[in-house]
């Protein structure tokens, strides 16, 4: 007998990806201590390279950095990626250069959480089938917001951008769960705690069919730009029974005919050093099929990193 699927788990709704979270940040130089010397990203070396504004390579989504006044996103950033004691490594050495800052690291259930020199809380995970065999990228934006709205949330993202959504009961406080690409989500996790006044950040997604949830925003009058004939924004997600702000963030639209959709990123090898070099391994390259995702090869990373370092991993 044929094996048997579950089709559905295929599934991607019409967002198809999260391309970009947008902060300010009051420094370029320390910005690339952390982006890019401690989480072992990549400066996309096209675009944005003067000293105003850096975009920042994770797989096929960015970081977008102009120079301002810092901003903090309300909640945290998750991204995949491989090579945890390569990243420890690499976070240890950037404790005194960012001694100054709010810059911090620590392992905690399996995951490198990490604080930016401005406060952004990132989350780094290990490849695993929880996100889609993503080897390395940005999986998840997790926003906190008020209590009693994450069912209100998640329709909000059905309706208007008809979209797979789904409110997680399962832990303290109810968590939506917004499908925004493969592997990809948006979270909205109730919490108890006061929030900090919205301060402008954004993300950035790409949606199939741009002109639905166009004229379901603009009905609502929750429009805020009219970029382009490839983009628009919101900022405001409301309860669609009665028009309550459920919560305030940014979301830059585009559409697939925008030039930059699918645009190819570079990732480099953040383990290729002069020390260690080897010809051919510059860029970066999965180690694994997404069907071995769940193997993370320690016996193998492990040499690696003696190698390179000189000394044993822990």
């Amino acid at each position: 007998m044929a094996r048997q699927y579950d089709r559905s788990a295929e599934d991607v709704g019409n967002i198809v990806a999260l391309e970009h979270v947008n902060v300010l940040v009051p420094d370029q130089g320390l910005a690339t201590l952390f982006y890019v010397s401690g989480l072992g990203l990549t400066r996309d070396p096209y675009m944005m390279t003067s000293v105003d504004n850096m975009w920042i390579n994770v797989g096929r989504s960015q970081f977008h950095l102009p120079t301002g006044k810092p901003q903090r996103l309300r909640g945290r950033v998750g991204l995949v990626i491989p090579d945890h004691d390569y990243l420890l490594s690499r976070l240890e050495r950037m404790g005194k250069p960012l001694a100054h800052t709010q810059f911090a690291f620590a392992e905690r259930d399996g995951c490198v959480e990490t604080i930016c020199p401005w406060g952004n809380r990132i989350i780094c995970h290990r490849p695993s089938p929880r996100f889609d065999g993503m080897p390395l990228g940005m999986a998840y934006v997790e926003f906190d917001v008020p209590p009693g709205t994450a069912e209100a949330v998640a329709e909000f993202y059905r309706r208007v951008f008809s979209t797979m959504a789904r409110v997680d009961d399962s832990g303290d406080m109810p968590a939506a769960h917004v499908s925004v690409g493969a592997g990809q989500e948006l979270i909205f996790r109730e919490t108890r705690a006061e929030l900090p006044a919205y301060d402008g950040h954004h993300v950035q997604v790409y949606v199939a069919n741009f002109s639905g949830p166009h004229r379901l925003l603009t009905e609502r009058g929750l429009v805020t730009e009219e970029s382009n004939r490839h983009q628009y924004r919101f900022q405001n997600i409301v309860d669609l029974a009665s028009g309550r702000v459920l919560f305030e963030i940014e979301h830059e639209v585009r559409s697939l005919r925008n030039p930059l959709y699918a645009r190819p990123l570079i990732n480099r090898n953040p383990v290729q050093t002069n020390r260690n070099y080897v010809p051919g391994r510059d860029d970066w390259v999965p180690d694994e099929s997404a069907e071995g995702m769940d193997d993370p090869r320690r016996e193998m990373r492990r040499r690696r990193f003696e190698e390179a370092t000189g000394r044993a991993a822990e």
